[in-house]
């Protein structure tokens, strides 16, 4: 898939992981969208690129599909479409004031796999009635999931199973749409310097960095969006989950 030229959407794109690739995509000449629930950083960070910008909730349907049909408007309609948006939750499944609560569990499973879901059938609807390039694809979905699908740490069980659940739709995903000639992958970064890690103070960020085999250090957002770029463009890149983590393997605390 030829990224110049192509409409891209960005959900969960004002920040993080989602503004890298938003950067990355424009760089390259894609027309990008960015969607996202902060619309301050999402409009500034829009006129910065001059990209578009359309406030969009994961969790909400109809803002979701405001912003596909934004990104189907390039030329050559929607071909691409990056889903980063994620919340987490650190609580242990029994602790001494009782079990784990259940409403932020619902809220991380709401955000992190039924916001990707809804992010994914939305854009492989729109994409199935692009016209196919000259390699024969209508479009590429690229997912977020986490190392933490694989190794979950103490007081991640929500987070764990939202990011399980992701790796999980990857390759029936793939499959289901392969009929439709759209390709989906999965990223599981490790830990990559994001606003969340960095409100913590500089010594625990230091400490995480030098917990990764190599390179020791934060994995940098930049790297994702480099990873997501190469798999618009490698066409036999398609039903895997690629994990992004320095060959780390987390402990279980």
């Amino acid at each position: 898939m030829q990224i110049e030229g192509a409409g891209a959407l960005v959900v969960g794109g004002a920040s993080g992981l989602g503004e890298a690739t938003a950067r990355e995509l424009v760089r390259r000449g894609a027309e990008v969208v960015i969607a996202d629930r902060d619309e301050e950083r999402g409009r500034a960070l829009a006129n910065e690129l001059a990209a578009s910008f359309v406030v969009a909730d994961v969790t909400a349907p109809e803002q979701l599909e405001a912003a596909v049909s934004a990104a189907a408007l390039a030329p050559g309609g929607l071909r691409i479409a990056v889903q980063c948006a994620g919340i987490g939750w650190a609580e242990r499944t029994l602790t001494s004031r009782g079990p784990h609560q259940l409403a932020p569990f619902e809220a991380v499973i709401g955000v992190n796999l039924i916001g990707t879901f809804n992010t994914l059938r939305l854009a492989a609807a729109c994409m199935a009635e692009n016209e196919p390039d000259a390699g024969g694809e209508r479009g590429v979905i690229v997912n977020t999931a986490s190392i933490a699908a694989y190794d979950g740490q103490i007081g991640q069980i929500a987070y764990a199973a939202s990011k399980g659940g992701v790796v999980g739709m990857t390759l029936p995903a793939a499959r289901d749409l392969s009929r439709s000639a759209v390709r989906v992958m999965t990223i599981a970064p490790g830990l990559f310097d994001t606003p969340l890690l960095a409100a913590l103070p500089e010594a625990a960020r230091t400490a995480l960095g030098a917990s990764v085999p190599h390179p020791a250090r934060l994995g940098l957002p930049a790297e994702y969006a480099a990873l997501a770029a190469h798999i618009v463009e490698n066409a036999m890149l398609n039903g895997e989950v690629i994990r992004l983590d320095g060959a780390l393997r987390m402990a279980p605390r």
